[in-house]
């Protein structure tokens, strides 16, 4: 199925076929609810989505998942060479390094500005000195380049209907919304991590603060303030996705199923921490195998549609 997407993108550099593949594979392997998703995409757009992927993943593993023995600072010298590797690369129009030539063709095949590279690779280095936001407005300043900047890039890729400056503000706000969601699933993780992706004042107002979170994380039991606090922030979450949702149908029509589906997996994590009572410290929230293939299922055949699609009756009738 690879060498199909890639022949269908017309890549044929063996190094490229190559940085592509493996950009591919760090989709597959770390993120299902956005692979399955992309299947749904035309196999001509699918390299893109993976190699923009593939570097996020690539930057984000440096911060959350280093080597043990890796200082911050040690971190933050390699994230300076990702960003200068990229930054010559993307001046170039080529790089040989293993992940970073996919990213940079991507780039230059669909025109995506440099400066959103720079804001998630900004992102990435907060990671390694804060561990904390007083207020939304601060939270929201990581989230462009975490999450906001991948749905700006992708943009590109998916194609629009309209100006895609009328469908930006969209692309971002479910960038924003799949993060804000990935926050509230993830809370004890990043604990673990020393960190706190919740505005420290919101929990606040509910009497919650990190102290008591950690108390959750080490009980795993839920305080009735905390759950009064998640409760906040997925009703906060839910208005994002809500400002997101007109833009599905500014997308290119072969691009809505997949992105709808994301939309709807990813909304669907708010569902189940709500079932599970909000305890997201008992253990990690997904959204089950059926649910998944059920909404990748009625996505595809949407795709067949759009695609070859016409219902009997707008077919000539034939005349014997």
């Amino acid at each position: 199925m690879t060498h199909r997407e890639l022949d269908a993108a017309g890549i044929s550099d063996p190094r490229l076929r190559a940085a592509y593949t493996r950009c591919r594979e760090i989709n597959a392997g770390r993120g299902r609810t956005y692979f399955l998703a992309t299947r749904l995409l035309h196999p001509r757009q699918r390299p893109a989505i993976h190699a923009l992927y593939g570097f996020a993943r690539h930057a984000d593993d440096l911060v959350d998942e280093p080597a043990p023995h890796h200082r911050p600072d040690q971190i933050a010298a390699r994230l300076d060479g990702i960003a200068a590797a990229l930054d010559a690369g993307l001046r170039a129009g080529h790089t040989a390094h293993p992940v970073l030539a996919a990213v940079v063709d991507t780039a230059t095949r669909f025109g995506i500005d440099d400066a959103l590279f720079a804001d998630f690779l900004r992102s990435m280095r907060m990671d390694l000195t804060v561990t904390g936001y007083p207020t939304r407005a601060g939270l929201l300043d990581y989230v462009h380049g975490s999450a906001e900047v991948i749905g700006l890039q992708l943009l590109p890729v998916l194609g629009t209907v309209c100006d895609p400056a009328e469908a930006a503000p969209h692309a971002a706000a479910l960038g924003q919304a799949f993060q804000l969601t990935n926050f509230l699933r993830d809370v004890a993780e990043d604990l673990d991590r020393g960190r706190v992706y919740l505005p420290a004042d919101e929990l606040a107002a509910h009497g919650v603060d990190r102290d008591l979170l950690a108390w959750c994380r080490s009980t795993r039991r839920l305080d009735a303030r905390v759950r009064r606090a998640l409760a906040d922030q997925i009703a906060c979450t839910r208005a994002v996705y809500r400002r997101a949702r007109p833009g599905i149908p500014l997308l290119h029509p072969g691009s809505r199923p997949c992105v709808a589906t994301a939309y709807a997996l990813y909304a669907r994590i708010l569902d189940q921490i709500e079932a599970c009572g909000h305890n997201v410290f008992a253990g990690r929230v997904t959204v089950g195998t059926r649910q998944r293939l059920t909404l990748a299922g009625a996505a595809f055949m949407r795709v067949v549609w759009t695609r070859h699609g016409r219902i009997d009756r707008e077919r000539p009738t034939r005349k014997d």
